[in-house]
Formats: structure tokens, sequence, C-alpha cells
């Protein structure tokens, strides 16, 4: 098993520090330094029009890129100082293939908690929802989290409830179809089901620091080439 937690300053990166949000700029994300390479100052020096705010907290400067009411409703709660934050991302090469999840999770006044593991045959959603597994498998309390997430099949199936009305149909979709992935969905309802949760989609590749974190754990995962094995995934391809 190929589970590791490793500590954020270790890579360079700060706990606590202040987070950058440019909603209009040459870059738009959030970024965590305001000078240097790569910074929240090159996205809008000398750009005409740039939109930007500094902000202590990720989720605020999330929804303030975002500028979306209902997101940044979603989003709101993570200002406080108590809540716990999770970034999740997933993916397979050649889909499927060998793939991998990555998480971090935050909680406050702790140093960033990472989790991966890769398979040797899998998909890209799957890993999407074995990161969230993963996640919540890993707090094992009651405490209310917002898990952010860059998988539209992820996020939708559970904030449009499609998962579970496929689960009430017995895990057949609208047009009659099977549903796929019914052992991990069956796995993250029960999850969902006994705790506070709230599922808010992000951008990939936008420039959110722990959404980038996670896809860097995914492909460092699969770099490592230490794979367990997707059995309910396997067994169907037999």
């Amino acid at each position: 098993m190929s589970d590791f937690r490793k500590s954020w300053s270790d890579k360079g990166f700060s706990v606590g520090q202040r987070y950058y949000a440019v909603r209009k700029g040459r870059q738009i994300g959030v970024f965590t330094a305001w000078d240097g390479p790569g910074g929240a100052r090159d996205q809008v020096k000398e750009f005409k029009g740039a939109v930007y705010k500094g902000f202590a907290s990720q989720a605020e400067a999330e929804a303030f890129v975002r500028n979306k009411p209902e997101e940044s409703r979603r989003a709101r709660p993570q200002a406080n100082l108590d809540a716990i934050s999770v970034y999740t991302d997933g993916g397979a090469i050649g889909n499927p293939g060998p793939g991998a999840y990555g998480t971090v999770i935050l909680k406050p006044g702790e140093p960033p908690c990472e989790l991966s593991r890769g398979f040797r045959l899998t998909t890209n959603n799957r890993m999407e929802l074995m990161g969230c597994i993963a996640a919540l498998e890993f707090l094992r309390d009651d405490s209310a989290l917002c898990i952010y997430s860059d998988s539209k099949y992820l996020v939708d199936a559970v904030n449009k409830r499609w998962a579970r009305t496929w689960r009430q149909r017995g895990w057949r979709k609208s047009d009659g179809q099977p549903a796929l992935n019914v052992d991990l969905w069956e796995r993250l309802l029960a999850l969902l089901d006994r705790r506070d949760i709230t599922l808010v989609w992000i951008k990939g590749h936008a420039g959110y620091v722990w959404n980038e974190r996670c896809d860097q754990l995914v492909h460092e995962t699969l770099a490592q080439g230490i794979f367990d094995v997707d059995c309910a995934y396997e067994e169907r391809q037999d």
C-alpha cells in the first residue's frame, strides 16, 4: 500500500500564509506568493483592469476568483478557522491503465496531511472517487468539512443527487443503463450520509495551490511504480 503523508514545509511552502486571488490578470487563480517568479504581482502588474485581492484563507480566495454567488456561498464556511478543507484529484494513464489519487487534508493549526495510492489498472473516474473516499475514511470523526475537486463526475453526481437516484433505482441510470463504479459509489454515499459534507467543483490547472499539489501527488505516485490492485475493476474485465 502506497499511502504516505509528508510535511508541506519540506517542499518550501509555509502553513498559515496569505493567499492572493487574481480574478482578472495574465493568469487567473490563487497564489501563495505576491513577489517572485510566477507570483501574483506578475499576473496583475501593468495589466489593464486587473482584479485581485489578498486573503487569509484559501477558500475565501477561491470564492473571490470564481465570483459566482452560488459557489461563494458553498466556499464561505471554510473562512471559519475551525473548518477542515480537503482537496482531491485522480487520474489514469490511458484510461483505463495505471492510475493514482492524491489528497491534501487541511486542518487548522496543523501541517497539511497528504494521502496517495496507485493502482495497476483503473480509470480516471475511479481514482477521483477513491481520492474522496480515502480522505473521508482517514477523517473518522464527524467534523464538518468541504471537499474541493476538479471532477464534474464526482461533484455533480453528489450535489445533483444523481448517485443517490441511481442507488434508489437499483444502480440504474435514467436511460436504464447500469451505473458505473457501483462499488465505490456505495462506499462514498455511506460516508456522505453520516456527516455534514459540502462538495465544491474547482477548475483544474487554474492556479489553485492545493489542487495543483494533488495533481503533483498523482504524478509522483505513478512515477514510483508501486501499484495495488483495483480488484473490483479488474474482476469486471475478465
